[in-house]
């Protein structure tokens, strides 16, 4: 895909998706969930204060008539509610509204009615980049800070699902480092030849390409390297950025957004369904297109 408009293409309508909204007392977010309502690519059950909800619904105008809302007195039960929703089978994904992370990861990972699947809860961003040719997906510059070996098998799990979830036929990642020979004194580049051994060995399935460790330039940009002689199907072409640690995955983000004028599309991978985490900031576009992409992975599961 080389826009997130495409991301339509690859829905069915026949089959949509029921998408819960935790504490959905958020106008940007509502707003962002009609629009993909009407566009009629997701059923919504509202969950939180039901009184505001119908109020900021009123005020914009947003058509909600037939819609399921259920009222939550606090954000716990808002969460608890919601994560019941889904793991008792009648919705299929989440989205955060007017209430935190956290309490949401709490509620995910209980261990009576949660979402738990024993992997590592990790976040995938997907990127549409003018200057890029194809979508690219970054993980993780959101929740995990500074993934050990087995966490960064993990996180390539996680991002190769979502990846399939938008039905690539080939998936390439590629490890970041700051250079593409291995230094034991860069534990980057030891991790990075670690994942590439594993995905050679079948670890992330069929028609997945690791390579690492790599760099940034070398990953996204042909020219560099054909100019470097570096030889890869993962150079130039990369498909998931994986980063060592948060910072790097944080402040790529960033430049991709503030720099590069990309739009970004979010979840929350490792649970029995995609967690679709929005930021306040972000655009109304950023986060329909996010609803979009929680809804084809859910439709995977």
């Amino acid at each position: 895909m080389k826009n997130l408009e495409e991301l339509k293409k690859s829905i069915d309508k026949s089959k949509k998706m029921k998408l819960v909204v935790v504490s959905a007392e958020e106008e940007n977010v509502l707003v962002a969930v009609e629009q993909a309502y009407k566009d009629g690519f997701i059923e919504p059950i509202l969950v939180g204060n039901k009184k505001m909800i119908v109020e900021i619904s009123k005020n914009k105008h947003l058509g909600f008539e037939g819609v399921t809302i259920i009222e939550a007195s606090d954000f716990d039960e808002s969460a608890e509610i919601s994560v019941k929703l889904v793991s008792c089978g009648k919705a299929d994904f989440l989205i955060k509204g007017f209430i935190d992370t956290s309490i949401i990861l709490k509620a995910v990972l209980n261990n009576e009615w949660g979402l738990k699947t024993g992997r590592q809860l990790s976040h995938v961003m997907l990127y549409e980049i003018p200057t890029y040719h194809k979508l690219l997906m970054l993980t993780d510059g959101g929740m995990v800070t500074y993934p050990d070996l087995e966490t960064k098998k993990q996180l390539i799990v996680n991002a190769v699902e979502a990846a399939r979830g938008l039905q690539y036929k080939q998936i390439k990642v590629a490890c970041l480092a700051a250079k593409e020979k291995v230094n034991p004194k860069m534990q980057a580049t030891v991790d990075a030849q670690a994942l590439k051994d594993m995905c050679n060995e079948g670890a992330f399935g069929e028609n997945v390409f690791v390579e690492g460790p790599i760099a940034l330039d070398l990953a996204i940009s042909i020219e560099a390297a054909e100019m470097k002689n570096y030889e890869s199907p993962v150079a130039g072409d990369a498909d998931i950025l994986l980063v060592p640690n948060i910072e790097m995955g944080n402040g790529i983000g960033k430049a991709i957004t503030y720099f590069g004028n990309g739009t970004g599309a979010g979840v929350i991978m490792g649970a029995t369904a995609p967690i679709v985490l929005v930021s306040r900031s972000d655009t109304e576009r950023a986060k329909y297109y996010s609803i979009l992409f929680g809804s084809l992975i859910a439709s995977k599961k």
